[in-house]
């Protein structure tokens, strides 16, 4: 379910941004193998790196290297423990053989002298493999959480642009009205490419963490949104984005990452999952730190290829920075490139703190097609080890909380307290699309898609009634015929607390009339409608339409539109006349709590399905009444939410239900 959310946010991103482009950039193709200068042996697992770039793979086993590219980079650079590092010049968008004979030099690292030769990995008496041995014994070294409290304010900007954005599109006709865009057209600072941001996303958090009893508490100071993106539900894509691009810790044995586990090169497992390699020592942040290089064994398998960096001579075995991509071989949903960076710091006490976790990622629904990039930039800052003034903040249910003015704040406020700049095409993205919805195309478009996407056509911009769901306005089924629906349901902009909903819908086929009606008070103050989590409501609410049995629909209405094109007809089905009275309350924590009392009359539709007693005789209708009790428990549960379904993002942990039927 995430994936088919994921995609349907990219193509309309992709679709109400601009139209797509085919062309691309001419690959430039490199291969060749590494050798020894004297023997001429093939070097297994040396580095190639595209300097200028993020991207980099290794030699195989016998010193070959084969790939094809689209980044823009200055020069190739090959390097290997033993050997002097040499870089060579090559021809872009032409394919390029090349031999590499790499110079030796011995390095000495901890009295372990290596010298060239055919590699063939292997764990024993490999230095690479005892000295991540160490890292991993002592991760627990220097860890902020060892604090009885640690506090600290993070920084977060998610940024959606579309990818490889060039100057040639300008000439297609797609883009003869649209050729203002091209103003506000960036450059990616990591991968060099030109890309148009389309949406920005800021939040800053006061972080709180208590050791005993372990409690982990989020307050959001400030929240500040742009982009095409509006057409959304807002709190429903940030909840999304936070899952998705998922903080990393590598101190832990996995890493969940877009919605799939990955294992941790500091996992208890990792000497047996990763070949891990002393490449040489370079100057961090104006340290010289061990370069220690790594791959999965298998290139199909969820881990990652890169570079943790220690200073040397550290026996606490201090990481100063870590560098993550992930293997081409795998299936990562529709990714193309993903490059991930943290920096981490040390205070005098020897605490181990991270300053910037980076992660930049580019997809591609089809070839040929426009591509996404994707970047979070999370900083960390102002941190303290002391008890919070006010230790209430660890009393609030569930782990986050939003202050009220966090949407509000003005231009000053990000101006003297976000941690990074943003830049001037970034901060651009709403006059970007102020002149998008002058051209006519654009902002029909934009409409049509937000029908689409939430279902409902709203009154006004703060409308008080709207129509929906429209995918059910026209409908047909085997009783019923054609069927004609119309409904809405009132907002907040009404009245915060106070709800209703209903339809009235009409068969042409058993010339029936059918209807929904349904009256909602909400405890919580709503912004929006009624279903917004956490719900906190008593409801009443009388209906009478077709009951197909044994359908049902979780994420979307049963006379949608769509589920009229079936196989084969479904006539097993009754009418339904339904009354109901319920309760339900949401905790932030997971648990949820409702009762209700329920009449039902089922009906006969059809003599497909005939009510008959214990005497053979026919009965029109039979009537049951249902009391119900019910307990849920999803924690860590995340979804997508709209004015009528919630769309499941992750499955993380177990959900637990106990209910108890009285019929």
């Amino acid at each position: 379910m995430t994936k088919k959310i994921y995609v349907v946010l990219t193509l309309c991103l992709l679709f109400i941004g601009l139209p797509i482009s085919a062309t691309a950039q001419k690959a430039t193709v490199i291969k060749g193998i590494v050798r020894d200068s004297i023997t001429h042996e093939p070097i297994s697992y040396a580095s190639v790196f595209f300097v200028g770039s993020d991207k980099g793979l290794m030699t195989d086993d016998d010193g070959k290297f084969a790939v094809s590219v689209r980044d823009n980079f200055l020069n190739v650079r090959f390097s290997t423990l033993g050997y002097r590092e040499k870089t060579v010049f090559v021809k872009k968008g032409a394919e390029n053989d090349l031999v590499i004979d790499l110079v030796p030099s011995d390095y000495v690292l901890k009295e372990v002298v290596v010298k060239p030769k055919k590699e063939k990995y292997s764990k024993r008496n490999n230095p690479a493999v005892e000295f991540v041995k160490k890292l991993i014994e002592r991760r627990h070294v220097g860890d902020p959480k060892n604090h009885d409290f640690y506090n600290y304010e993070k920084y977060e900007k998610m940024t959606f642009a579309l990818n490889e954005f060039s100057e040639e599109q300008k000439k297609k006709w797609l883009f003869k009205k649209f050729q203002f865009i091209f103003d506000y057209v960036d450059t990616s600072e990591v991968s060099g490419k030109p890309i148009l941001t389309v949406s920005i996303k800021e939040k800053i958090a006061e972080n709180y963490y208590r050791r005993s009893p372990e409690t982990e508490k989020s307050v959001v100071t400030g929240i500040k949104r742009a982009g095409i993106d509006e057409i959304f539900s807002q709190e429903s894509v940030q909840m999304l984005c936070e899952d998705l691009f998922r903080e990393i810790d590598i101190f832990k044995n996995d890493i969940t990452l877009l919605n799939n586990r990955f294992v941790s090169p500091l996992s208890n497992i990792g000497t047996s999952f990763y070949k891990y390699y002393l490449l040489d020592t370079i100057l961090v942040d104006g340290v010289k730190c061990v370069d220690l290089g790594f791959v999965p064994f298998n290139s199909e398998s969820f881990g990652f290829t890169g570079h943790i960096y220690v200073p040397e001579g550290d026996s606490t075995y201090f990481i100063k920075k870590v560098k993550l991509n992930v293997p081409r071989d795998i299936n990562l949903n529709y990714v193309e490139n993903m490059y991930l960076e943290q920096d981490y710091e040390r205070l005098e006490d020897g605490t181990r703190i991270k300053t910037k976790d980076d992660a930049i990622i580019e997809f591609r629904i089809m070839p040929a097609t426009q591509g996404l990039y994707a970047r979070r930039m999370t900083t960390y800052d102002k941190f303290t080890f002391t008890p919070p003034d006010d230790l209430s903040v660890y009393d609030f249910e569930g782990r986050e909380k939003v202050e009220v003015d966090a949407q509000a704040k003005p231009e000053e406020f990000w101006v003297d307290n976000r941690h990074v700049p943003v830049k001037k095409k970034e901060n651009a993205v709403d006059k970007l699309l102020a002149r998008l919805r002058e051209v006519p195309v654009f902002y029909y478009t934009e409409k049509v898609l937000g029908i689409l996407i939430s279902g409902y056509i709203e009154t006004g911009k703060d409308s008080k009634f709207d129509f929906g769901p429209m995918n059910t306005t026209i409908s047909a089924n085997e009783i019923e015929g054609a069927r004609f629906r119309i409904g809405g349901l009132t907002t907040a902009q009404l009245n915060p607390h106070w709800f209703a909903r209903g339809y009235v819908a009409y068969g042409t086929k058993d010339e029936k009339v059918k209807y929904s009606g349904e009256v909602e008070y909400s405890f919580n103050k709503k912004k929006f409608h009624s279903r917004e989590f956490p719900i906190n409501s008593i409801k009443l609410s009388h209906s009478y339409d077709i009951d197909q049995l044994g359908q049902h629909y979780l994420y979307t209405n049963k006379d949608n539109v769509f589920l009229s094109l079936k196989r084969k007809g479904d006539n097993k089905a009754t009418y339904l006349r339904k009354t109901e009275l319920s309760y339900l309350q949401e905790r932030k924590g997971g648990f949820s709590f409702g009762l209700g009392i329920r009449n039902e009359i089922q009906q006969m539709a059809t003599d497909r399905i005939a009510f008959i007693d214990g005497y053979g005789k026919k009965i029109k209708d039979y009537m049951q009444t249902n009391f119900e009790v019910k307990l849920r428990f999803a924690p860590n549960e995340k979804f997508y939410q709209t004015k009528s379904q919630r769309f499941p993002i992750n499955l993380d942990a177990p959900v637990l239900t106990l209910s108890h039927n009285f019929a």
